[in-house]
């Protein structure tokens, strides 16, 4: 069954928190069933901009599909950033939701609908709490996390003008529902890309000897760097290289004159980057002139690790620990976990903190991020908008209501 959903009129939501949490669900499944590439978000920050009207709450467009909104402006107090990532990924669905994508090969598949809807429900509550608030809260809807350095475009914009402290978070589908882990110090870790192009002599695969074989020496590029971080980088620095692709399109009858090695790191310590760099374009240089051919390297630096700030991460601990209860602490999750996030752009200006909170409830929500199968788990939007109206000062709802209406999502949205 596919559902014909509509944009949600938050003006219209009932005044009670489980009221919010309902439209928050639909204004989630609506953004699931039009996703939007990096930098294409165009009609999702329609949506968000149309809600914020709706609210009346002040926003400006920030970052091009970015938008920045503030709800308590002209407060004394400490000035609180929330983030929530709108953009999608070039993936085929194949999750079978009833809400699945309207748009091939273009998917939802990272949560960061559930992102926005969580943080627009926030917004709801922070607003119609406005005058119990301590501080500002700027709320940033921020468009091309996936690759787009969305982040930084936002700082470059102003988005964190005069904020003191910036609080996110991601759903986890490899953490059971209920848990999290937000450290102090690094959460996630930072990565880049390279690409090594091989050249050397093409010919008759029955000549070899009048040849310089790219695809022989690429082989042997590969295996020397699956030794860098096994044998160049301290046990105690978590790193990851990955050879993720070598191509040398040919017949089967034709040695070819180049091959192409793709691949990516992961470092969660700035200092490793750039001996890991140094030993990826001196391994492919030395073992390509080794075979007889040439190598040039190109390294794409993407993002620094996830670093949590103390006393934001401890502030966040807190938040966690008071919605989840006190054994809320994932201790089977290693951090920091090896896949990025740019929001680590956002706390290299300020002091904030970054959480990873539980998706898998045994209920078909353990497919991994960046999977055809994945959906977001609805559940999750008033924990996480919870957690933010903590940070951000406001009152809470009772809790024996959240309780009965976290069990499912709206009768009228199931699947």
């Amino acid at each position: 069954m596919s559902l014909d959903l509509d944009p949600v009129n938050f003006a219209e939501t009932g005044q009670g928190w489980d009221d919010v949490m309902d439209a928050a669900v639909q204004f989630r499944r609506y953004l699931h069933r039009h996703p939007e590439l990096s930098w294409q978000e165009t009609e999702t920050a329609n949506a968000i901009r149309a809600a914020l009207d709706q609210l009346g709450i002040a926003w400006r467009a920030c970052a091009k599909t970015g938008t920045v909104a503030t709800i308590a402006a002209a407060k004394p107090g400490r000035h609180v950033a929330l983030r929530g990532d709108i953009d999608a990924l070039p993936i085929f669905e194949k999750s079978g939701r009833g809400w699945s994508s309207t748009r091939d090969g273009v998917m939802h598949a990272c949560g960061h609908d559930g992102h926005t809807a969580t943080l627009m429900a926030a917004a709801v509550w922070l607003k119609r709490h406005e005058d119990a608030l301590p501080g500002p809260v700027s709320l940033l809807f921020q468009p091309a996390e996936e690759g787009g350095h969305g982040a930084r475009e936002m700082i470059a914009d102003g988005a964190l003008k005069g904020v003191d402290a910036v609080f996110g978070w991601h759903n986890w589908p490899a953490i059971p529902f209920g848990k999290a882990v937000c450290p102090e110090g690094p959460v996630m870790a930072g990565n880049g890309t390279f690409r090594i192009n091989v050249t050397g002599v093409g010919g008759h695969a029955s000549q070899p000897e009048a040849c310089r074989d790219p695809v022989l020496a690429a082989a042997a590029i590969t295996l020397a760097l699956q030794q860098v971080v096994s044998r160049r980088i301290r046990p105690q620095h978590p790193a990851v290289l990955s050879v993720t692709s070598i191509e040398a399109p040919s017949l089967q009858t034709v040695i070819p004159e180049t091959a192409t090695i793709g691949g990516s790191i992961r470092i969660a310590r700035a200092e490793d980057r750039a001996v890991i760099n140094g030993l990826i374009d001196d391994i492919a240089r030395d073992t390509a002139k080794a075979y007889g051919v040439e190598a040039e390297v190109e390294i794409f630096p993407r993002y620094e690790a996830t670093v949590n700030h103390p006393e934001a991460s401890a502030e966040m601990r807190g938040a966690l620990a008071d919605e989840l209860g006190p054994d809320w602490h994932d201790s089977q999750i290693p951090v920091p976990i090896m896949a990025s996030e740019d929001f680590s752009y956002f706390l290299g200006e300020v002091p904030g903190a970054f959480a990873l909170i539980g998706a898998d409830d045994g209920e078909d929500h353990d497919s991994p991020c960046h999977s055809p199968l994945y959906d977001f788990n609805d559940r999750l939007i008033p924990v996480a908008a919870r957690c933010f109206a903590r940070l951000a000062g406001a009152p809470l709802p009772n809790a024996a209501t959240v309780q009965h209406k976290e069990q499912s999502a709206p009768e009228a949205l199931q699947d």
